[in-house]
């Protein structure tokens, strides 16, 4: 009876488990049959965002179609397949040039611009983009109000408050008060009990405090020089400030943010200021600068944290930046829609932050393409700056020092091989500083 019931245990636990194998093989292939057939959305967005986003965004028109469903769309109003997709992603212009009436109807609507042909990508990668293209909107992340704003409200509203401690400060204060007026009113009992006078028989005789320091010659003379030297000394403060803008930071009619661009994106300073290399000034960038990439994006989204709250405070909002994107399509006459300019732009009035004076001479490409120096020796850490600000004081003096102190980058620099060759002769040093090489001389910055 006992090995019946064994019996029975071993065939009920091995009836199970090839249930839950059968079921889990089910399981697994069709999980490999939706992979292989739908593709992976993770994985297609990396490469959407690496081949696609340039030209295309899945909700609106840009220099090509939207994607949003396309595969959708197209096997519904055109009757086409994924196999036709594959084709036109590949090589789309040997698909129009085959006469394909949908492919040419496409590069005709985009103004005969052939989308380019990535011929790298497999199969299973344009699967992949597809269920991207396909998934639903991911919902927008919702930062949670226990950031760092409600952790900072919160350690205020556990500890002391100010009213409490000014409070307490005020009767410490009260208490103060009321001690010296006892002591000094026990002092006085004390001294009448002793039989001494507080009245002063001979006040009436005392001159006054200012008539005793007008008589005194001396005390007037030397009040006279020390009023004198610190008027001096503040007039002096106060013109040597005259000219001088650091900390400057105007408000510019569209607002451009160096530490989204510089910091954020690490987009190199002479990648917008070109002439900086070549020129004597590093120049505003024109707005065709700013459309190389803001013809693609045409919203801020931001990072995946979102923005911080100093950025919140402040109003830099994602609605902000987009905003600002706004202006820069109305200035160059971009029309969003139909993907082309309408010829309607008018001029951005930047306003001027570094201006040196008329008779000073400074030359961007003799400090950044000789010399070696970076941006941000001057002018700061702009991939920090919200809003641009002049960081240096541009004064004669600090051009000076930074002359005196620097070190010319002469290795592998042929500008400076023959003349670093005969000065170092001449000091007899290994390195030679501006000042060493002639920086210092009037004619070198002045006209």
């Amino acid at each position: 009876m006992k090995k019946v019931i064994n019996r029975n245990q071993i065939f009920k636990v091995l009836n199970i488990s090839v249930v839950l194998f059968l079921l889990f093989s089910i399981s697994a292939f069709a999980q490999d049959e939706a992979n292989a057939s739908g593709g992976d959305p993770v994985k297609g967005k990396a490469l959407f965002n690496q081949n696609c986003a340039a030209c295309h965004s899945l909700t609106r028109k840009m220099t090509g179609p939207a994607l949003e469903k396309v595969e959708e769309r197209l096997s519904e109003d055109e009757g086409l397949d994924r196999e036709w997709l594959y084709a036109w992603i590949k090589n789309s212009p040997g698909l129009i040039k085959s006469g394909d009436a949908y492919a040419n109807k496409v590069y005709a609507e985009f103004n005969q611009a052939a989308m380019t042909a990535f011929p790298t990508l497999s199969n299973a990668d344009i699967d992949n983009i597809l269920a991207y293209t396909a998934a639903a909107p991911a919902a927008p992340v919702v930062k949670s109000s226990g950031g760092v704003g409600v952790a900072a409200a919160q350690g205020v509203s556990s500890g002391i408050s100010n009213e409490v401690i000014l409070g307490a400060l005020t009767c410490v204060f009260g208490l103060l008060v009321m001690m010296l007026f006892l002591v000094n009113k026990t002092l006085r009992r004390i001294a009448e009990a002793n039989g001494v006078s507080l009245e002063q028989e001979n006040a009436e005789k005392r001159l006054l405090i200012w008539k005793a320091f007008a008589q005194n010659q001396f005390l007037v003379l030397v009040t006279v020089v020390l009023m004198l030297l610190g008027s001096a000394y503040f007039a002096y403060g106060w013109m040597m400030q005259v000219g001088v803008d650091q900390g400057y930071a105007p408000i510019q009619p569209i607002h451009f943010s160096h530490k989204v661009h510089a910091g954020d994106n690490k987009i190199e300073c002479k990648y917008c200021h070109s002439s900086a290399r070549v020129s004597k000034t590093s120049g505003v960038p024109a707005l065709n600068v700013c459309m190389n990439c803001h013809k693609s994006i045409f919203e801020y989204k931001g990072n995946a944290e979102g923005p911080s709250s100093e950025d919140l405070a402040n109003g830099y909002t994602n609605e902000f930046y987009t905003g600002e994107i706004k202006k820069l399509y109305k200035a160059v006459g971009w029309d969003e829609e139909n993907q082309n300019y309408t010829g309607e732009s008018k001029p951005v009035e930047w306003v001027r932050i570094h201006n040196l004076p008329d008779f000073a001479y400074f030359n961007h490409s003799q400090h950044v393409s000789v010399a070696g120096v970076e941006c941000q020796t001057c002018h700061g850490p702009v991939e920090e700056m919200e809003i641009m600000y002049q960081y240096s004081p541009l004064t004669m003096g600090w051009c000076v020092n930074c002359h005196r102190e620097t070190n010319v980058k002469v290795e592998g620099n042929a500008y400076y091989e023959k003349i670093h060759s005969e000065l170092s002769k001449k000091y007899g040093v290994d390195k030679l500083t501006a000042a060493q090489m002639g920086g210092l001389e009037c004619g070198k910055c002045h006209y």
